[in-house]
């Protein structure tokens, strides 16, 4: 027992003390996208994603949440039942959280993390890498447009607001449908064995102010089922991106538009252009508020009023730790090779933009 012991804490140890050699082998690693992009995110990853979605995917409810209410709760126990020993052994204490850290690092970059560093979408489309304010402008009129043209066709009445008519299960559906139909054009976003979810933790996620995730160690997509339907095509499209191996999140706001807006729902096709037009315009308001102003004002009042309704959802369940919750998010996306971290998601304008340089709209 002696010996036994001593070999579990010399286990112990040398799994803690391989924590820093991970990270500078990820760091290093990162420095070869097109490695990467050949050997894990189109060659092993697929391969362990799809192990995990097969394995729990047709589950109806999210595994990966309840193993991470479990570990929360294991962890409060720990530290009430150790609390002593903790004390008096501070040391170790700290040797054993290493070594959980150690552990969760390797697992999280072999399931899913590498693809932090892969190829950028933008080159893999051959896309350029900027757009200038004349090409946004020239772009915005166009989103305007087809984002009046759709919301009429589907109320009859500019001034109505649309209702996505499906339940969150059924927008699943019709998600996969988008996917099918996007993989027709892209074969690199062909999805097989689905695993998308509703959050079982949908209320916590909207108080801390997002929209959905994908759990890297079950590869299950996880959608806030508490979102308006009018957002929430988008976020099941842009969480299964991720599930494709796309981590940088401009990638897959573009990706969960594409799969929206290619679909043939009218519905889907609506809060595609909506989506889309409102980050654009987001970003027209920074460069030139006038310019703003006049595309502003040429939106149906039924388009302004889904607009509201999803800034009034978030309004309604903001709280004191929201920024909390961000700026952690925010830090996890920098260590993770997005510079730019939570502004990343607004460099889909610079996809969409030049996307459409010779798509039709």
């Amino acid at each position: 027992m002696v010996i036994f012991g001593q070999m579990e804490q010399k286990i112990k140890n040398l799994i803690a003390l391989s924590l820093l050699p991970q990270i500078l082998l990820v760091k290093w690693v990162g420095n070869y996208p097109g490695v990467i992009e050949k050997y894990y995110s189109k060659g092993l990853y697929p391969i362990l994603s799809g192990f995990w979605r097969t394995l729990l995917g047709w589950i109806p409810f999210s595994v990966g949440d309840l193993l991470y209410a479990l570990l929360i709760l294991l962890a409060v126990g720990y530290l009430i039942i150790k609390r002593k020993q903790i004390r008096k052994k501070p040391l170790l204490f700290l040797r054993d959280i290493t070594m959980v850290a150690s552990v969760a690092y390797f697992s999280f970059h072999l399931l899913w993390g590498l693809n932090y560093y892969r190829e950028p979408l933008a080159k893999t489309l051959e896309l350029r890498e900027q757009h200038s304010e004349q090409d946004l402008v020239d772009f915005v009129d166009r989103l305007v447009e087809k984002t009046n043209a759709i919301h009429f066709q589907i109320t009859g009445d500019t001034t109505k607001m649309v209702a996505i008519p499906y339940s969150k299960k059924e927008i699943f559906e019709i998600t996969l449908d988008g996917y099918r139909t996007l993989e027709k054009e892209f074969p690199m976003f062909a999805y097989r064995r689905p695993s998308i979810k509703e959050s079982i933790f949908s209320t916590p996620l909207t108080y801390m102010g997002y929209g959905g995730y994908l759990n890297p160690f079950t590869n299950e997509a996880q959608a806030n089922g508490r979102l308006p339907n009018f957002r929430f095509p988008i976020i099941s499209g842009h969480e299964i991106g991720h599930q494709l191996g796309y981590s940088a999140e401009n990638e897959t706001n573009f990706i969960g538009y594409l799969v929206t807006v290619k679909n043939e729902d009218p519905y889907f096709k609506y809060a595609a252009y909506a989506y889309a037009l409102s980050y654009c315009l987001n970003d027209l308001a920074k460069r030139d508020r006038d310019l703003f102003d006049q595309a502003y004002q040429q939106l149906n009042p039924g388009v302004i009023k889904n607009y509201q309704e999803v800034s009034n959802f978030w309004n309604t369940h903001e709280n004191p730790l929201e920024p909390i919750f961000k700026a952690i998010f925010n830090t996890f996306l920098k260590a993770n090779n997005q510079t730019k971290g939570i502004q990343s998601y607004h460099a889909v304008v610079t996809l969409l933009v030049n996307y459409y340089q010779d798509t039709p709209l």
